[in-house]
């Protein structure tokens, strides 16, 4: 409810007696923790991007993808392993068990604001890293409790479309060798056929349905179209996934007034071997851990919040408001 009054009730408003000393303002003058988020479309580097910056400063990582949070799948959803991780602590990674349970926007910012609450405790920086933008944007910009208390920076993490879309075509060919058939297989169960909830909307999962039900009442040759055909659809199916996220990253980025900054790694796709990794630090690596270093230690940035309430009392009174100040909406 907006709180507004007439010309005439104003006048009957007397400013409180000594109100300067009255009013302890020290809870409304606070610096904000720091968080950064790493985003961009599938298979652009994000989640070593973050494992990178955290084996430089210390920080913890916190995932954002949406199939991720199941346990289970790993190939197929492309967790990151023990070995990838190089010691970094994540969270939320393979903690929802049911695998049709409907882990939902809301259930991320419930979790992840936990997760990051936690982080800070340890006196390390969270980076949330991952390619639901759904769920970037449920905490970053609707957590009204995130807002008050942090300040974000973004790494937008991009790739030619056609450069990623080989990559990401090549990169499924190595899930497939690395087990992505058989592992889809253990979860196959003929008597279901939606692909709607939880897990089983994996890219990777919904793809292989007919060719499970027809492989072996088919020959091996058809059975071999069959599993061709499945594996093509798995590859045109992640190029989609990843047009659908740069659209809403683009979307994110002229809607909301984030610090987002972004960091082209197509020259990295397109070397390979030592000249890859040394494009890498170059261009991705490098810069961003110095974007982040800027962030953390900018010592003149100071938040103010002071609640709505207070605003129109100190303005009674004549007490100086602080520019820039957020003001925490009291309204809906």
């Amino acid at each position: 409810m907006n709180m507004r009054f007439s010309a005439s009730v104003q006048k009957q408003i007397q400013p409180l007696v000594n109100l300067q000393r009255a009013i302890n303002m020290e809870p409304f003058f606070r610096r904000k923790d720091k968080v950064v988020f790493v985003v961009g479309p599938t298979g652009t580097g994000k989640s070593r991007l973050a494992i990178d910056l955290a084996t430089r400063i210390p920080a913890e990582v916190i995932n954002c993808d949406k199939m991720q949070v199941y346990k289970g799948l790993d190939t197929v959803t492309n967790k990151v392993t023990e070995e990838e991780c190089r010691g970094v602590p994540h969270h939320l990674i393979g903690v929802v068990e049911d695998p049709i349970a409907n882990f939902t926007c809301d259930d991320f910012r419930f979790h992840a604001l936990e997760a990051v609450n936690s982080v800070v405790a340890r006196d390390r920086l969270p980076i949330i890293a991952g390619g639901s933008n759904s769920f970037v944007e449920a905490l970053a910009n609707d957590d009204p409790d995130f807002r008050l208390r942090y300040e974000c920076c973004f790494l937008w993490v991009d790739v030619s479309l056609p450069v990623l879309h080989s990559f990401v075509s090549e990169r499924v060919d190595r899930m497939v060798k690395a087990g992505l058939v058989k592992e889809v297989r253990s979860m196959f169960d003929p008597s279901k056929s939606n692909y709607s909830q939880g897990i089983r909307r994996a890219i990777g999962v919904p793809e292989l349905d007919q060719y499970f039900r027809n492989e072996h009442i088919v020959d091996a040759k058809n059975r071999a179209k069959l599993l061709d055909r499945a594996i093509a659809k798995i590859k045109e199916n992640n190029c989609i996934l990843a047009c659908r996220q740069l659209r809403k990253i683009l979307r994110l980025y002229n809607r909301w007034s984030w610090k987002m900054h972004r960091i082209d790694a197509t020259e990295v796709f397109l070397k390979s071997g030592e000249e890859a990794e040394e494009a890498w630090e170059k261009l991705v690596a490098g810069p961003s851990s110095r974007i982040v270093e800027q962030f953390l230690y900018d010592g003149d940035h100071m938040t103010t919040i002071v609640p709505s309430e207070t605003v129109t009392v100190m303005a009674s009174a004549g007490i100086p408001i602080p520019i820039p100040a957020m003001v925490a909406a009291v309204t809906r």
